[in-house]
């Protein structure tokens, strides 16, 4: 296993693929990276800088076919065909999670959920050093969990995990596992059978004993019923808005109650720093993880109260002639868009669009037709969205860059009014990725 010559592959050249080549170049590994894009410059620079055979535009076979093991970057999906050769030459397929897992003894605090975890682990970061804690924060947010495994020593480690981080995930096991919900996600990487999906989320319960603990919404109905169909030994924390739970989450009064052993804590639900009801989720799952790392609760209030929203999610850029710009170019599925309707007071101008991922926006529709004056589709290929609403929102209209968008929305808002960029699509049509997607629309309303 651990002998010096053993040959590392990584496929894919961004944050994980990179971070994983340096951890296997730091244990001793003959590493080589293939990208079958281009690599960015600072990718570039890292691997020369660690003195890593790469290559960019191409897989060449016989370098990559000659591995003991492979790591894959979690954008590739396991039908790629150079992935497909690989699992056909039986060499063993792992994710940068599983790799980095090995070498690192901190204590694991694992993230995932189709909304909600990139907020939910920005929290439980943000609570664990407000008590003073040395945590590093990784996996699908901030620098790659391995590169900091490499290069960095912390007691904790707090990682946001998707379920493509998930889906070559073997013996790696989290200390506490944090499932936020399950809505219909990703479906086009799992054959659009949800249970498919269910499946690969509930993967970062793996490996977990009767030491370790599982939050998880127990308002949540698809989680719940996988919940009751497997045998799970971690100890079990739910949180809810809808009832009571002796030990977990939940709200009594306007308070938010969390119970752990014989210990409670509680704090009004005004005075969490985020608003919305899917945000009430979020803060019980982070408060109920700082409970079981022993955090007081002076610390878990305060950090709750004075937590600052993450970008690109319900983020409020400018108010221009009173009408207010929302940036949550995060919201790639239905439900994330679903909360950011569901939060809005005042009327919309909806910008939506991307790529499709066998959505179905039956969901929105109620939402729309009370709070949605004109809908913005900012994509390749709208014809879906006009399908779905065109008897529900007043005026539909096609753009092709979040510049036009802004624009447009700017002439069709009213003083009052919110224009809400929260698309229920990936970005990949026109964008790099979500995040480039919020920033051309943060700049275009700054440029208004």
């Amino acid at each position: 296993m651990d002998k010096v010559t053993k040959r590392i592959v990584v496929l894919g050249g961004g944050e994980s693929g990179c971070g994983a080549a340096v951890l296997a170049k730091v244990k001793g590994f003959d590493v080589f990276l293939s990208d079958k894009g281009k690599i960015g410059d600072s990718y570039i620079g890292m691997l020369k800088e660690w003195d890593i055979p790469f290559e960019q535009g191409q897989h060449t076979e016989e370098l990559v076919l000659n591995a003991d093991e492979v790591i894959k970057s979690p954008g590739i999906p396991s039908t790629a065909p150079m992935v497909q050769k690989i699992m056909e030459k039986g060499i063993h397929v792992i994710s940068e999670i599983e790799f980095a897992g090995r070498y690192d003894t901190a204590k694991k605090i694992c993230i995932t959920g189709s909304n909600g975890k990139t907020t939910t682990t920005s929290l439980i970061y943000y609570l664990l050093q407000q008590a003073g804690l040395n945590v590093g924060l990784g996996g699908n947010i901030g620098k790659s969990y391995a590169y900091q495994v490499a290069t960095a020593k912390h007691d904790i480690y707090v990682l946001e995990i998707s379920s493509f981080q998930l889906d070559n995930m073997y013996d790696f096991k989290a200390d506490i596992a944090i499932i936020t919900n399950i809505t219909p996600d990703h479906l086009d990487r799992y054959d659009h059978k949800m249970e498919n999906y269910v499946k690969a989320k509930f993967r970062i319960t793996r490996n977990m004993d009767k030491d370790d603990c599982f939050i998880f919404c127990s308002d949540d109905e698809i989680t719940i019923n996988h919940l009751n169909r497997i045998v799970m030994k971690a100890r079990m924390l739910p949180f809810s808005q809808k009832h009571e739970v002796e030990q977990g989450a939940f709200i009594r009064d306007e308070r938010m109650v969390v119970r752990y052993n014989d210990s409670e804590c509680d704090m009004y639900l005004q005075e969490l720093a985020l608003g919305g009801k899917h945000n009430i989720y979020n803060s019980m799952a982070a408060a109920i993880a700082g409970k079981v790392m022993d955090i007081d609760n002076e610390v878990i209030r305060k950090s709750l109260s004075s937590f600052q929203a993450v970008e690109h999610r319900l983020e409020k850029v400018l108010s221009i002639k009173d009408v207010l710009y929302i940036n949550d170019s995060k919201a790639t599925n239905v439900d994330a868009a679903w909360y950011a309707l569901e939060c809005q007071t005042r009327p919309v101008v909806w910008i939506v669009g991307g790529t499709d991922k066998g959505n179905d926006y039956a969901p929105l529709i109620p939402l729309a037709k009370e709070k949605v004056k004109a809908m913005i589709c900012m994509g390749l290929d709208n014809k879906k969205f006009h399908e779905s609403f065109k008897s529900i929102v007043p005026q539909i209209h096609d753009v092709t860059s979040a510049k036009d968008a802004v624009q447009l929305a700017s002439r069709l808002a009213s003083p009052g009014d919110v224009v809400l960029l929260s698309p229920c699509c990936a970005s990949f049509d026109l964008f790099r990725n979500y995040e480039d997607r919020g920033r051309q629309f943060k700049e275009a309303v700054r440029n208004l």
